[in-house]
C-alpha cells in the first residue's frame, strides 16, 4: 500500500507543478494589473506606476520567463506567493480565507455526503416503493434548482421565522454578529451564522450522493456474486452489507474524495450569499481585480485540494478493493 500511494503521489505532484506553472503563464499574459493604476484620478506618473509594478513582479514590460522565475524562486526559497496590485500579501490573504472556507463547508458537506449515501443505499433496497419515489423526487427537485436559489429561499424563510417569533434565531450575514454577554455567547453566535449555509450544503450534497449511491447500489444488487451469495443461503442483510454495499462504495469513495477536495473553491455562491470571505470569493475577486499572484495562489490551492482528494480516493479504493492491494 505504501509504495502504491507513493507512486501515485509522485505523479500527482509533477502534474500539480505543471498545472500551476501554466496557470501563472496564463494569468501573467491575460490579466492586466497596470490598468488598475491607469484609471486612477488624478493620474499617476507612468514612471511611478512602472516602479510599483516591477517591485511586485507585475510589470508586463519585464520578459515573461524572467517574471516566472522570480515568482517561482520566491515560492521555493521563501514561500512567498507575492503581492496583489493593491499591495496586500497573498500569503496572509490565503491563510486567513482557508479557515473561513473550512468552517463554512465542513459540517454541512460531510453530513450531506453521509446522509446521501445512507439514503441512496436504503432506497435502492426499497426500489419503486413510496419511500424510494419520495426521496427520488426530493433529490431531483433539489438538483434541478440552482444552489443560490435554494440559499435565497432559505434566507427568506429564516427572515419570516425571525419576524414571527420576534427573536434573532437565524443569522445569515457574515461569520459573526453581535454576541450576548452570557457564557458561551460567542459559540451560539457562530452556530446561528453557520446554521443556514450548513443546511443548504447538507441538502445539496445529500441529494447528489443519494442519486449516485442508489444507482450504484442497484447495479451491485443485481450482480451475479450477490445472487450467488443469496443462493448459498446467506441472509439478505449480510449479502447487502458485505457484498453489494461494499462494492458500490468503491466509486462513491472516489466521488466523495474529489467532492471534498473541490468544495473549498466550489462554494463560491454560498460564500457570496452568506458573506463568508473564503477562498471561492477570493478566486472571483482576484480575477476581477487583475491580481495575477492571487489568482495563481487560488489555482495552486485548488490543485493541492484535488491532489489530496486523488490520494484519498486511491487509499479508499485500496481499502475497499483487495485487488488494488494485490496489484
Amino acid at each position: 500500500m505504501g509504495m502504491y500511494v507513493a507512486r501515485r503521489l509522485l505523479n500527482y505532484v509533477i502534474l500539480l507543478f505543471v498545472a500551476v506553472s501554466l496557470s501563472y503563464l496564463l494569468a501573467a499574459t491575460q490579466l492586466n494589473p497596470r490598468a488598475l493604476y491607469e484609471v486612477r484620478n488624478p493620474p499617476l506618473d507612468p514612471v511611478i506606476v512602472e516602479q510599483t509594478l516591477r517591485a511586485k513582479n507585475l510589470s508586463d514590460q519585464v520578459p515573461l520567463l524572467q517574471r516566472y522565475w522570480t515568482w517561482l524562486s520566491g515560492i521555493i526559497f521563501h514561500w512567498d506567493w507575492g503581492q496583489s496590485p493593491s499591495g496586500g500579501s497573498v500569503n496572509e490573504e490565503v491563510s486567513r480565507r482557508i479557515w473561513v472556507s473550512l468552517r463554512l463547508i465542513t459540517i454541512g458537506s460531510l453530513l450531506g455526503i453521509f446522509i446521501g449515501v445512507v439514503i441512496g443505499a436504503w432506497t435502492a433496497i426499497r426500489q419503486y416503493k413510496i419511500s424510494d419515489r419520495f426521496f427520488t423526487f426530493a433529490a431531483l427537485f433539489l438538483l434541478s434548482v440552482p444552489s443560490f436559489v435554494v440559499a435565497s429561499v432559505l434566507q427568506v424563510w429564516a427572515t419570516d421565522a425571525n419576524n414571527a417569533s420576534g427573536l434573532r434565531i437565524f443569522e445569515f450575514v457574515g461569520e459573526t454578529g453581535e454576541a450576548g454577554a452570557y457564557p458561551g455567547a460567542w459559540l451560539v453566535d457562530r452556530f446561528q451564522h453557520l446554521l443556514l449555509p450548513t443546511v443548504v450544503l447538507l441538502l445539496l450534497n445529500a441529494a447528489f450522493f443519494s442519486r449516485i449511491q442508489r444507482n450504484l447500489m442497484l447495479d451491485s444488487l443485481g450482480a451475479d456474486y450477490v445472487r450467488t451469495a443469496r443462493a448459498k443461503g446467506l441472509p439478505q442483510s449480510r449479502a447487502v452489507m458485505k457484498h453489494a454495499l461494499r462494492t458500490s462504495l468503491i466509486p462513491t469513495g472516489t466521488y466523495f474524495a474529489f467532492s471534498v477536495a473541490t468544495l473549498f473553491t466550489g462554494a463560491t455562491f454560498m460564500e457570496i450569499i452568506f458573506s463568508f470571505h473564503g477562498m471561492g470569493e477570493y478566486g472571483v475577486s482576484t480575477i476581477l481585480g487583475q491580481d495575477v499572484n492571487g489568482a495563481v495562489a487560488v489555482t495552486a490551492f485548488s490543485g493541492v485540494c484535488v491532489l489530496g482528494g486523488a490520494i484519498l480516493a486511491d487509499i479508499m479504493v485500496a481499502v475497499l478493493d483487495p485487488r488494488v492491494r494485490l496489484s
